[in-house]
Protein backbone atom coordinates (compact mmCIF):
# COMPACT_ATOMS: atom_id res chain seq x y z
CA UNK A 1 0.00 0.00 0.00
CA UNK A 2 2.75 2.17 -0.34
CA UNK A 3 0.46 4.51 -2.94
CA UNK A 4 -1.30 5.18 -0.03
CA UNK A 5 -1.08 8.57 2.16
CA UNK A 6 -1.18 8.41 5.54
CA UNK A 7 -3.50 10.85 6.97
CA UNK A 8 -2.34 12.07 10.05
CA UNK A 9 -5.23 12.66 12.95
CA UNK A 10 -3.42 15.19 14.51
CA UNK A 11 -4.06 18.53 13.45
CA UNK A 12 -8.21 17.21 13.35
CA UNK A 13 -7.66 16.10 16.74
CA UNK A 14 -6.64 19.58 17.44
CA UNK A 15 -8.34 21.76 15.56
CA UNK A 16 -10.02 23.65 18.62
CA UNK A 17 -6.46 25.28 19.58
CA UNK A 18 -5.42 27.87 18.34
CA UNK A 19 -3.19 26.88 15.66
CA UNK A 20 -5.90 24.20 14.33
CA UNK A 21 -7.31 23.44 11.36
CA UNK A 22 -8.73 26.56 9.14
CA UNK A 23 -12.78 25.50 7.83
CA UNK A 24 -10.66 25.48 3.97
CA UNK A 25 -8.08 23.18 5.30
CA UNK A 26 -10.07 20.88 7.30
CA UNK A 27 -12.74 20.40 4.10
CA UNK A 28 -10.15 19.26 2.36
CA UNK A 29 -8.69 16.83 5.17
CA UNK A 30 -12.10 15.21 5.80
CA UNK A 31 -13.03 15.25 1.69
CA UNK A 32 -9.52 13.10 1.39
CA UNK A 33 -10.80 10.49 4.19
CA UNK A 34 -14.09 10.07 2.60
CA UNK A 35 -12.67 10.15 -0.93
CA UNK A 36 -10.28 7.29 -0.07
CA UNK A 37 -12.70 5.24 1.77
CA UNK A 38 -15.07 5.35 -1.26
CA UNK A 39 -12.49 4.22 -3.73
CA UNK A 40 -10.57 2.02 -1.71
CA UNK A 41 -12.20 0.68 0.92
CA UNK A 42 -9.37 1.25 3.51
CA UNK A 43 -7.32 3.97 4.88
CA UNK A 44 -3.73 4.53 7.03
CA UNK A 45 -4.01 6.70 9.36
CA UNK A 46 -1.54 8.41 11.97
CA UNK A 47 -3.05 9.12 15.70
CA UNK A 48 -1.12 10.77 18.29
CA UNK A 49 -2.94 8.73 21.09
CA UNK A 50 -1.92 5.16 19.68
CA UNK A 51 2.06 4.52 19.31
CA UNK A 52 3.84 1.80 18.25
CA UNK A 53 5.05 1.22 22.26
CA UNK A 54 0.96 0.69 23.00
CA UNK A 55 0.43 -1.73 19.70
CA UNK A 56 3.83 -3.79 20.79
CA UNK A 57 2.63 -4.09 24.41
CA UNK A 58 -0.72 -5.20 23.21
CA UNK A 59 1.18 -8.16 20.57
CA UNK A 60 3.48 -9.41 23.14
CA UNK A 61 0.57 -10.02 25.62
CA UNK A 62 -1.38 -11.28 22.54
CA UNK A 63 1.47 -13.77 21.51
CA UNK A 64 2.31 -14.93 25.12
CA UNK A 65 -2.12 -15.95 25.39
CA UNK A 66 -1.90 -17.49 21.77
CA UNK A 67 1.18 -19.72 23.04
CA UNK A 68 -0.39 -21.56 25.78
CA UNK A 69 -1.63 -25.06 25.10
CA UNK A 70 -5.03 -25.42 23.28
CA UNK A 71 -6.35 -26.82 26.37
CA UNK A 72 -6.36 -23.71 28.43
CA UNK A 73 -7.14 -21.49 25.77
CA UNK A 74 -10.55 -23.61 25.56
CA UNK A 75 -11.95 -22.55 28.78
CA UNK A 76 -12.30 -19.19 27.28
CA UNK A 77 -14.17 -20.65 24.71
CA UNK A 78 -18.56 -19.64 24.52
CA UNK A 79 -19.63 -21.08 21.98
CA UNK A 80 -23.49 -20.83 23.11
CA UNK A 81 -22.78 -17.19 23.02
CA UNK A 82 -22.29 -17.20 19.18
CA UNK A 83 -17.86 -16.55 20.03
CA UNK A 84 -18.85 -13.21 20.68
CA UNK A 85 -16.44 -13.02 23.91
CA UNK A 86 -14.02 -15.38 24.46
CA UNK A 87 -11.67 -17.58 22.36
CA UNK A 88 -13.06 -18.89 18.79
CA UNK A 89 -10.33 -21.82 18.19
CA UNK A 90 -8.93 -22.41 15.04
CA UNK A 91 -11.12 -24.39 12.20
CA UNK A 92 -14.18 -22.43 12.97
CA UNK A 93 -14.84 -19.33 10.84
CA UNK A 94 -15.69 -20.43 7.85
CA UNK A 95 -14.06 -17.98 4.88
CA UNK A 96 -17.54 -16.20 2.79
CA UNK A 97 -15.46 -17.96 -0.44
CA UNK A 98 -16.47 -20.52 0.39
CA UNK A 99 -20.58 -20.19 1.15
CA UNK A 100 -21.50 -17.13 -0.01
CA UNK A 101 -22.75 -17.42 -3.79
CA UNK A 102 -22.46 -13.40 -4.60
CA UNK A 103 -19.01 -13.91 -3.43
CA UNK A 104 -18.00 -16.11 -5.80
CA UNK A 105 -19.72 -14.69 -8.62
CA UNK A 106 -17.93 -11.52 -8.08
CA UNK A 107 -14.60 -13.75 -8.35
CA UNK A 108 -14.93 -14.41 -11.90
CA UNK A 109 -15.00 -11.07 -12.53
CA UNK A 110 -11.32 -10.06 -10.72
CA UNK A 111 -8.34 -10.51 -12.99
CA UNK A 112 -6.23 -13.62 -12.87
CA UNK A 113 -3.28 -11.38 -11.26
CA UNK A 114 -5.81 -10.21 -8.52
CA UNK A 115 -7.88 -13.33 -7.28
CA UNK A 116 -7.61 -14.49 -4.20
CA UNK A 117 -6.17 -17.85 -2.56
CA UNK A 118 -8.71 -19.92 -2.23
CA UNK A 119 -9.22 -21.99 1.38
CA UNK A 120 -10.02 -25.50 1.13
CA UNK A 121 -11.71 -25.08 4.42
CA UNK A 122 -12.47 -23.24 7.44
CA UNK A 123 -9.58 -20.57 8.54
CA UNK A 124 -6.75 -22.31 10.39
CA UNK A 125 -6.78 -18.75 12.77
CA UNK A 126 -7.83 -18.42 16.82
CA UNK A 127 -9.27 -15.00 17.61
CA UNK A 128 -9.85 -13.72 20.91
CA UNK A 129 -13.19 -11.57 21.41
CA UNK A 130 -13.01 -8.34 24.05
CA UNK A 131 -15.25 -5.79 24.22
CA UNK A 132 -14.82 -2.26 24.34
CA UNK A 133 -16.87 0.64 26.26
CA UNK A 134 -20.03 0.46 27.84
CA UNK A 135 -23.42 -1.42 26.53
CA UNK A 136 -26.67 -0.32 27.00
CA UNK A 137 -28.54 -1.45 29.78
CA UNK A 138 -31.65 -2.64 27.93
CA UNK A 139 -31.54 -4.34 24.10
CA UNK A 140 -33.09 -6.59 21.95
CA UNK A 141 -30.04 -8.07 21.34
CA UNK A 142 -28.23 -9.46 24.84
CA UNK A 143 -25.85 -12.10 23.69
CA UNK A 144 -24.50 -9.20 21.27
CA UNK A 145 -23.47 -7.65 24.44
CA UNK A 146 -22.14 -10.41 26.85
CA UNK A 147 -19.63 -10.03 29.74
CA UNK A 148 -15.96 -10.44 29.02
CA UNK A 149 -13.72 -13.67 29.44
CA UNK A 150 -10.34 -13.15 31.42
CA UNK A 151 -7.81 -16.18 31.20
CA UNK A 152 -6.24 -17.09 34.39
CA UNK A 153 -2.64 -15.93 35.09
CA UNK A 154 -3.00 -12.86 32.98
CA UNK A 155 -3.00 -10.02 35.42
CA UNK A 156 -2.53 -7.45 33.43
CA UNK A 157 -5.41 -8.90 30.58
CA UNK A 158 -8.32 -6.17 31.31
CA UNK A 159 -6.15 -2.92 31.69
CA UNK A 160 -3.97 -3.80 28.16
CA UNK A 161 -6.97 -4.95 26.06
CA UNK A 162 -9.08 -1.92 27.49
CA UNK A 163 -6.35 0.50 26.77
CA UNK A 164 -5.75 -0.37 23.16
CA UNK A 165 -9.05 -1.15 22.72
CA UNK A 166 -9.95 2.24 24.29
CA UNK A 167 -7.46 4.07 22.12
CA UNK A 168 -8.73 2.62 18.45
CA UNK A 169 -12.27 3.08 19.41
CA UNK A 170 -11.04 7.28 19.94
CA UNK A 171 -8.93 7.05 16.25
CA UNK A 172 -12.25 5.28 14.72
CA UNK A 173 -14.59 7.96 16.10
CA UNK A 174 -12.23 10.69 14.86
CA UNK A 175 -12.58 9.27 11.35
CA UNK A 176 -15.81 8.59 11.45
CA UNK A 177 -16.25 12.60 12.15
CA UNK A 178 -14.14 13.47 9.60
CA UNK A 179 -15.86 11.00 7.05
CA UNK A 180 -19.17 11.97 7.74
CA UNK A 181 -18.17 16.06 7.06
CA UNK A 182 -16.57 14.72 4.27
CA UNK A 183 -19.45 12.61 2.68
CA UNK A 184 -21.53 16.03 3.44
CA UNK A 185 -23.61 14.83 6.50
CA UNK A 186 -23.32 16.28 10.05
CA UNK A 187 -20.18 15.45 12.04
CA UNK A 188 -21.96 13.32 14.48
CA UNK A 189 -23.89 11.58 11.91
CA UNK A 190 -21.66 8.04 12.76
CA UNK A 191 -20.27 8.58 15.33
CA UNK A 192 -23.93 8.98 17.23
CA UNK A 193 -25.07 5.81 16.30
CA UNK A 194 -22.14 4.18 17.57
CA UNK A 195 -22.48 4.98 21.02
CA UNK A 196 -22.79 1.88 23.12
CA UNK A 197 -22.56 -0.51 20.17
CA UNK A 198 -21.45 -4.05 20.88
CA UNK A 199 -17.42 -2.98 19.94
CA UNK A 200 -15.22 -5.55 20.06
CA UNK A 201 -11.35 -5.79 20.26
CA UNK A 202 -10.98 -9.46 18.31
CA UNK A 203 -7.33 -10.09 17.89
CA UNK A 204 -6.43 -12.99 15.65
CA UNK A 205 -3.60 -15.55 16.35
CA UNK A 206 -2.05 -17.70 13.77
CA UNK A 207 0.73 -19.82 14.88
CA UNK A 208 3.41 -20.17 11.53
CA UNK A 209 5.18 -22.65 13.54
CA UNK A 210 2.39 -25.34 11.88
CA UNK A 211 0.85 -23.53 9.31
CA UNK A 212 3.76 -21.46 8.15
CA UNK A 213 3.89 -23.09 4.11
CA UNK A 214 3.06 -20.35 1.58
CA UNK A 215 -0.48 -20.07 0.41
CA UNK A 216 -1.91 -20.90 3.64
CA UNK A 217 -4.96 -18.94 4.26
CA UNK A 218 -5.36 -17.57 7.47
CA UNK A 219 -8.93 -15.68 6.79
CA UNK A 220 -10.09 -16.53 3.51
CA UNK A 221 -11.35 -13.84 1.30
CA UNK A 222 -14.22 -11.70 2.75
CA UNK A 223 -15.78 -8.62 3.92
CA UNK A 224 -16.15 -7.59 7.36
CA UNK A 225 -19.79 -7.32 9.18
CA UNK A 226 -19.15 -4.28 11.31
CA UNK A 227 -19.02 -0.13 10.49
CA UNK A 228 -15.26 0.21 10.40
CA UNK A 229 -12.32 -2.20 11.11
CA UNK A 230 -8.98 -1.23 12.36
CA UNK A 231 -5.70 -3.03 12.81
CA UNK A 232 -2.54 -2.11 14.28
CA UNK A 233 1.09 -3.42 12.28
CA UNK A 234 1.79 -6.80 12.42
CA UNK A 235 4.70 -8.22 12.65
CA UNK A 236 4.14 -10.95 9.83
CA UNK A 237 2.98 -9.32 7.07
CA UNK A 238 0.13 -11.72 4.50
CA UNK A 239 -2.89 -9.17 4.70
CA UNK A 240 -4.05 -7.92 1.08
CA UNK A 241 -6.94 -5.63 0.07
CA UNK A 242 -8.91 -5.38 -2.85
CA UNK A 243 -9.69 -2.03 -4.10
CA UNK A 244 -12.69 -0.48 -5.25
CA UNK A 245 -11.57 -1.14 -9.30
CA UNK A 246 -11.22 -4.64 -7.72
CA UNK A 247 -7.33 -4.56 -7.55
CA UNK A 248 -5.36 -6.73 -5.26
CA UNK A 249 -2.90 -4.85 -3.05
CA UNK A 250 -0.64 -6.26 -0.21
CA UNK A 251 -1.18 -4.09 2.57
CA UNK A 252 2.33 -2.08 4.04
CA UNK A 253 1.05 -0.63 7.43
CA UNK A 254 4.57 2.08 8.55
CA UNK A 255 5.18 1.63 12.08
CA UNK A 256 2.76 3.89 14.24
CA UNK A 257 0.52 3.90 11.71
CA UNK A 258 -3.33 2.05 11.94
CA UNK A 259 -5.42 0.46 9.14
CA UNK A 260 -8.49 1.28 9.06
CA UNK A 261 -11.17 -0.92 6.68
CA UNK A 262 -14.42 0.08 5.36
CA UNK A 263 -17.21 -2.56 6.85
CA UNK A 264 -20.61 -3.50 5.87
CA UNK A 265 -22.37 -1.26 8.11
CA UNK A 266 -20.50 2.14 6.59
CA UNK A 267 -21.91 0.58 3.33
CA UNK A 268 -25.43 0.49 4.46
CA UNK A 269 -25.67 4.20 5.70
CA UNK A 270 -24.26 5.42 2.53
CA UNK A 271 -26.48 3.48 0.37
CA UNK A 272 -23.36 2.09 -1.40
CA UNK A 273 -21.67 4.82 -1.94
CA UNK A 274 -18.97 3.36 0.23
CA UNK A 275 -18.43 -0.72 0.16
CA UNK A 276 -17.48 -2.82 2.13
CA UNK A 277 -13.29 -3.88 1.54
CA UNK A 278 -13.21 -7.67 0.76
CA UNK A 279 -9.31 -8.93 2.04
CA UNK A 280 -7.62 -12.00 2.99
CA UNK A 281 -4.65 -12.98 4.94
CA UNK A 282 -2.05 -15.48 3.26
CA UNK A 283 1.13 -16.74 4.01
CA UNK A 284 3.28 -14.95 1.45
CA UNK A 285 7.14 -14.89 0.46
CA UNK A 286 7.23 -11.67 2.85
CA UNK A 287 5.74 -13.25 5.70
CA UNK A 288 8.45 -16.36 5.05
CA UNK A 289 11.05 -13.56 5.58
CA UNK A 290 9.62 -12.29 8.55
CA UNK A 291 9.59 -15.78 10.04
CA UNK A 292 13.16 -16.64 8.90
CA UNK A 293 14.02 -13.40 11.12
CA UNK A 294 11.68 -13.79 14.38
CA UNK A 295 13.60 -17.52 13.95
CA UNK A 296 17.03 -15.89 13.78
CA UNK A 297 16.07 -13.60 17.10
CA UNK A 298 14.51 -16.21 19.05
CA UNK A 299 11.23 -14.73 18.80
CA UNK A 300 7.03 -15.86 18.81
CA UNK A 301 6.27 -17.12 15.84
CA UNK A 302 2.23 -16.71 16.03
CA UNK A 303 0.88 -13.75 13.65
CA UNK A 304 -1.17 -11.32 15.99
CA UNK A 305 -3.56 -9.05 14.17
CA UNK A 306 -4.28 -6.08 16.55
CA UNK A 307 -7.81 -5.81 15.13
CA UNK A 308 -10.90 -4.07 16.78
CA UNK A 309 -14.55 -4.10 15.28
CA UNK A 310 -16.06 -0.71 15.27
CA UNK A 311 -20.18 -1.38 16.05
CA UNK A 312 -23.04 0.89 14.94
CA UNK A 313 -25.26 0.07 18.50
CA UNK A 314 -27.06 -3.16 17.90
CA UNK A 315 -30.39 -1.13 18.20
CA UNK A 316 -29.89 1.42 16.23
CA UNK A 317 -31.35 1.36 12.52
CA UNK A 318 -29.19 0.57 9.36
CA UNK A 319 -30.56 2.86 6.48
CA UNK A 320 -28.56 5.20 4.03
CA UNK A 321 -28.11 8.88 5.67
CA UNK A 322 -28.97 12.06 4.28
CA UNK A 323 -29.14 12.31 0.64
CA UNK A 324 -27.45 8.88 0.37
CA UNK A 325 -30.97 8.00 0.86
CA UNK A 326 -31.93 9.19 -2.45
CA UNK A 327 -28.96 7.14 -4.55
CA UNK A 328 -30.30 4.68 -7.00
CA UNK A 329 -28.84 1.96 -4.76
CA UNK A 330 -30.57 2.82 -1.60
CA UNK A 331 -33.08 0.67 -1.98
CA UNK A 332 -30.46 -2.60 -1.94
CA UNK A 333 -30.10 -1.33 1.51
CA UNK A 334 -33.74 -1.69 3.57
CA UNK A 335 -33.90 -0.02 7.38
CA UNK A 336 -32.91 -3.25 9.21
CA UNK A 337 -31.32 -3.55 13.08
CA UNK A 338 -27.95 -3.09 13.02
CA UNK A 339 -28.20 -6.39 15.82
CA UNK A 340 -30.66 -8.28 13.29
CA UNK A 341 -28.24 -7.92 10.45
CA UNK A 342 -25.11 -8.89 12.54
CA UNK A 343 -26.92 -12.01 13.83
CA UNK A 344 -27.66 -13.14 9.78
CA UNK A 345 -24.18 -12.65 8.66
CA UNK A 346 -22.90 -14.07 11.46
CA UNK A 347 -25.10 -17.13 10.81
CA UNK A 348 -23.54 -17.48 7.21
CA UNK A 349 -19.94 -17.59 8.66
CA UNK A 350 -20.64 -20.32 11.08
CA UNK A 351 -20.15 -18.19 14.12
CA UNK A 352 -24.15 -18.46 14.96
CA UNK A 353 -26.35 -21.46 13.95
CA UNK A 354 -29.83 -21.17 12.68
CA UNK A 355 -30.84 -21.92 16.36
CA UNK A 356 -27.80 -20.06 18.08
CA UNK A 357 -26.06 -23.28 18.09
CA UNK A 358 -22.63 -24.00 16.35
Amino acid sequence: MDEFPVIDLGPYLSRSESDGLGEEELLRLCGEVSRTLRETGALLVRDPRCSAEDNDRFIDMMEKYFEMPTEFKKRQERPNLHYQVGVTPEGIEVPRSLVDEDILEKLKTLPEDSQPTIPSGPDPKWRYMWRVGPRPSKTRFEELNAEPVIPEGFPEWTSTMDSWGYKMISAIEAVSEMAAIGFGLPKDAFTSLMKQGPHLLAPTGSDLKCHGKEGTVFAGYHYDLNFLTIHGRSRFPGLNIWLRNGQKVPVKVPPGCLLIQAGKQIEWLTGGDCLAGMHEVVVTKRTLEAIKVASENNRSLWRVSSTLFGHIASDAILKPLGDFAKSPTATKYPPIYAGEYVEKELAVINLKGSNGNV
